[in-house]
């Protein structure tokens, strides 16, 4: 049979099957704390089991068949064989991190990664004698930056704030040169507008709090593999740290994700809407929103990703932080929010630590990060329009 689009299997994975001939469309809510064994020799073989890596539960840390579901459907979008669930997008990342390095390792990680991956490390790694070095994709040589001791590449693509786009084959063929893992956060395209396994990274992360679910009302990451001595090391760590995921969450990330393809089609439509009338707008300066034909990595972009999504960043033609604060206080339908992927829009000032951070930022005068969300596109764009007079003394 013609394998089926993605569309449709998300919409059967992880499913229910048949118990009396019947069953519910949705996979329901299964909560508990404790596992029961209908034996001890079902005892002895499901924990054999589970120290070797297979999804069996336990302990009801471990999730049930709510769980299994969304494992099933994110699995789906990345295209991974193997997926762990995590509290949030950081706790993946970190879970990674923890997971695959040891103390003495050194990892390349590119500056335009979610800043608090910088966090992380200040935080955490460093303490543990783990070492990052940040680089550009697009202007250092990276094999000059390999060090005896790395162990991992570390990117995001695009990447955050401005959305830099990376040539995900270059950089995996050069990393497995050197044997090196390459692990990317992946929350931009989710999987459903990006699928880096496919282009040669080993592990990719996802903050399901965004797009998955989709409606602002849950806090949930992912981490997804193909090869299974990597899943191993996931695997071991994610039992050791006790990293949990409500059945809840698990639930509404799953509900979420059944109707993913039809809310992004919409952000994609509007955002790029709202870009196009920014790049024309005389209070401008610089659009950030890869869909666009100006964006420098619109044809990495082209090749690599099936779409877009809602995040569009500009920076404005003045240097004027007061105007920049006048024009996003001024906004009706954006709510200022530091987060994004959830059905409404959101704006939120980048701060200037942020932005000299990246390498690819070569402006001066303050920016914004848009979410463009479900609202019809001509409010918003007439929105953002009063906002530029008020911001400006024209109105």
């Amino acid at each position: 049979m013609q394998k089926k689009h993605i569309d449709t299997r998300l919409l059967h994975a992880g499913i229910p099957s048949f118990r009396d001939r019947t069953a519910p469309v949705n996979t329901p809510v299964v909560r508990t704390s404790t596992v029961r064994f209908e034996s001890t020799a079902a005892y002895d073989d499901i924990g054999r089991r589970n120290a070797a890596g297979e999804k069996v539960a336990t302990y009801g840390r471990e999730g049930m068949d709510t769980h299994r579901a969304l494992e099933e459907a994110i699995g789906l979008l990345e295209e991974g064989r193997h997926t762990f669930l995590t509290p949030s997008g950081l706790a993946g990342i970190s879970l990674t991190f923890l997971a695959l390095l040891s103390h003495g390792d050194h990892v390349l990680v590119a500056d335009s990664v979610y800043a608090p991956v910088r966090r992380l490390h200040r935080n955490v790694l460093q303490r543990m004698g783990i070492d990052l070095t940040y680089f550009s994709a697009s202007k250092d040589d990276l094999e000059a930056l390999i060090q005896p001791n790395t162990k991992m590449m570390y990117v995001e693509s695009p990447g955050s704030l401005l959305y830099e786009v990376l040539d995900m084959p270059r950089i995996a063929e050069i990393a497995h040169r050197h044997a090196l893992i390459v692990a990317t956060d992946n929350t931009w395209g989710s999987g459903y507008l990006y699928r880096p396994l496919t282009l040669g990274a080993d592990v990719s992360i996802v903050a399901s709090t965004k797009y998955i679910s989709g409606h602002s009302d849950v806090m949930q990451g992912a981490v997804v593999v193909n090869d299974m001595a990597l899943a191993k090391k996931l695997h071991r760590a994610n039992e050791s740290i006790g990293f949990s995921v409500s059945a809840d969450d698990a639930y509404l990330a799953l509900r979420g994700v059944r109707t993913m393809p039809l809310r992004l089609a919409q952000h994609q439509r509007n955002a790029l809407e709202v870009a196009q009338f920014l790049e024309q707008h005389a209070d401008v300066r610089r659009v950030f929103h890869p869909a666009l034909p100006s964006d420098p990595g619109h044809a990495l972009w082209k090749r690599d990703f099936t779409g877009g999504n809602g995040l569009v960043s500009f920076e404005f033609a003045r240097p004027d932080v007061a105007a920049a604060n006048a024009f996003i206080d001024a906004l009706q339908y954006f709510d200022i929010g530091a987060s994004w992927g959830g059905y409404e829009s959101l704006i939120q000032i980048i701060p200037p630590q942020r932005l000299a951070e990246q390498s690819c930022w070569t402006g001066s005068n303050p920016a914004v990060r848009l979410h463009v969300g479900l609202e019809a596109a001509q409010d918003l764009i007439d929105d953002l329009r009063q906002a530029f007079e008020i911001a400006a003394g024209r109105k």
